[in-house]
């Protein structure tokens, strides 16, 4: 059975800084990466894909992106820099590796992490960072089956071409339904709606010529609702009344409901020209026609379900009260939880940044882990 003294499960960002935050530490680490290579899951997103965050805010934990890299890097680009910032650091990490199962082991003086191919790693703690992307959240309309077009997956989506000359249905107003149905419109499709069930707000990238993030991480130190009030106004200014163009009123605020909007990268400009159109929530399929909530219905000859993700952590953990109704994790990332040398990273909902919030709690990581391997006399 192979020992090191932490196991980090999922290489992707959160997982590759957690590790290399734990290693300048002088903690042996090695980190289970379920894909063939280093930035596999970023490599599958579709092709349009770059981050919503800018390089000064978006490196991971005691390596920044170099400046060579634009402001919005591309998703090959952050690729290329996840594999960097391995090599910087000569990180241990096993590819091909998939763990299915993370458990203390029978004396509960360490943890056990059984991968898909059987081998267990045993360790003096976990890391668990395999993402809140780990498992798509399949459709689950009534006549799915029964429908004759073609029905995916946002993750499956990788580039517009397949859908030139077609009528598209793009189910799901968050980041990746808003840019899916851009891309699609604006690349040749007969027609694209996208289709909203509960409206998201919608904010500029660069409002004012100043990147969003920015103004995310200093409107987060204000109250919830006047940080709402603030993102509205400024939202209603850059981008005008959505509503004129049958987009809904969003049902929510970020700050208060600490979720991440729906940040423009084109969705607003393909809406105003009208080569998006905006539909309400879908009811249902038939053979070849959707059903709206108003009752309407319209033929489309694919539909791509936005529907989300979810993390799987129930079927991953063998540990009690450490995930909460939803199946996320219950601590904050990087610190201890309710079962010692049990620690999460990479679960954050934040305005401020998923790769920001990564590199501070790799360093909070790194901090904690120590500690508790002091006191086990390691």
């Amino acid at each position: 059975m192979p020992e090191t003294t932490v196991v980090v499960v999922g290489g992707g960002a959160s997982g590759l800084s957690a590790a290399a935050a734990l290693k300048r530490k002088g903690i042996d680490v090695v980190v289970l990466e379920r894909d063939p290579e280093i930035g596999g899951t970023w490599s599958r997103r579709y092709d349009r894909l770059h981050l919503h965050t800018v390089r000064g805010f978006s490196g991971l934990a005691h390596y920044r992106i170099p400046r060579r890299y634009p402001v919005y890097l591309s998703r090959d680009q952050f690729v290329e820099y996840l594999r960097e910032y391995a090599d910087h650091f000569g990180l241990q990490v096993m590819t091909d590796c998939q763990a299915r199962r993370i458990a203390k082991d029978c004396d509960g003086s360490s943890w056990q992490t059984t991968t898909v191919g059987g081998a267990t790693w045993r360790s003096k703690a976990v890391v668990v960072a395999s993402g809140q992307y780990r498992e798509a959240i399949p459709p689950r309309w009534p006549g799915a089956e029964s429908f004759a077009g073609e029905l995916s997956h946002s993750a499956d989506y990788h580039r517009p071409a397949p859908y030139a000359g077609k009528r598209v249905l793009v189910v799901g107003a968050g980041n990746s339904g808003a840019e899916i149905a851009t891309d699609v419109a604006e690349h040749g499709a007969s027609f694209t709606a996208l289709s909203i069930r509960t409206a998201p707000p919608i904010v500029p990238r660069d409002p004012f010529g100043m990147p969003v993030q920015r103004t995310g991480i200093m409107l987060s130190v204000l109250p919830p609702r006047i940080a709402d009030r603030l993102g509205r106004l400024t939202a209603r200014i850059v981008l005008g009344d959505l509503t004129a163009y049958n987009v809904p009123r969003p049902q929510w605020g970020p700050f208060s409901a600490r979720r991440v909007p729906v940040i423009d990268v084109g969705l607003v400009a393909a809406v105003k020209q009208g080569i998006v159109r905006i539909r309400p929530a879908l009811e249902r399929l038939t053979g070849s026609n959707a059903i709206f909530a108003d009752g309407s219905s319209e033929p489309f000859d694919a539909v791509i379900a936005a529907t989300g993700f979810r993390s799987g952590l129930e079927n991953l953990i063998a540990a009690d009260d450490v995930l909460n109704e939803t199946g996320d994790p219950i601590a904050e990332s990087g610190s201890p939880t309710t079962v010692p040398g049990l620690y999460f990273m990479g679960f954050t909902h934040s305005l401020r940044g998923h790769l920001f919030e990564a590199n501070r709690a790799s360093r909070r990581l790194a901090k904690n882990v120590g500690s508790y391997l002091s006191h086990q006399g390691n």
